[in-house]
């Protein structure tokens, strides 16, 4: 972002922004993404578009990060309260599909059409190392002391599974099937029992 907004009424710009142009990437794609239609949808002036992102790219990185940390809230909140294994998959899986619900076309224009910036793709930032972390946790809590591969192999495979399937499913449409859903947890039990 080129400023930050600290006030409440430019906090209320930059949100209808993102929102705006959360909706038209979903809607028409990366090909039907302008500045002028993300200003018009949002009902702010050009101006005040580009007094908050320079260009497109900046509000891709921002709706992008707005995403990590709806995960990364998911996340830390799945695991509470000291669930029974079943329940946590369950309750994990669900809600993983449900971030990725929200403005369903969004992931895959994310995905496959908008560019990215490199620290998206860093296994190094701090997202990654929290977002893995919160497998590794479960993962510990859920196999207690059984030998056998480590926690952390384990969770990688985890989260790169769920990730595919749960990815894989936005771009083709089919998040709200309930067998999608019932399969995932199928699968993420039946790992975690076996390993």
């Amino acid at each position: 972002m080129r400023k930050a907004p600290s006030q409440s009424r430019s906090k209320a710009t930059v949100e209808a922004i993102v929102e705006a142009a959360t909706r038209i990437l979903s809607d028409l794609g990366w090909a039907g993404f302008t500045t002028n239609k993300v200003a018009e949808a949002a009902g702010v002036s050009i101006g005040s578009y580009y007094q908050y992102f320079p260009d497109k790219l900046s509000l891709i990185e921002a709706i992008r990060q707005r995403h990590l940390d709806d995960c990364l809230g998911t996340m830390r909140t799945a695991g509470e309260g000291g669930k029974p294994p079943a329940q946590l998959v369950e309750d994990l899986v669900g809600s993983i599909i449900a971030i990725h619900s929200h403005h369903p076309g969004l992931h895959r224009v994310l995905l496959d059409e908008a560019p990215s910036a490199e620290t998206f793709r860093n296994p190094e930032d701090a997202f990654e190392k929290e977002y893995l972390a919160c497998y590794r946790n479960w993962v510990a809590a859920y196999r207690g002391s059984r030998g056998g591969a480590s926690d952390e192999a384990i969770a990688i495979i985890l989260s790169d599974a769920i990730d595919g399937v749960v990815h894989n499913a936005a771009r083709r449409g089919t998040l709200q099937s309930s067998a999608v859903k019932t399969e995932l947890i199928r699968l993420v039990r039946a790992y975690m029992e076996s390993s």
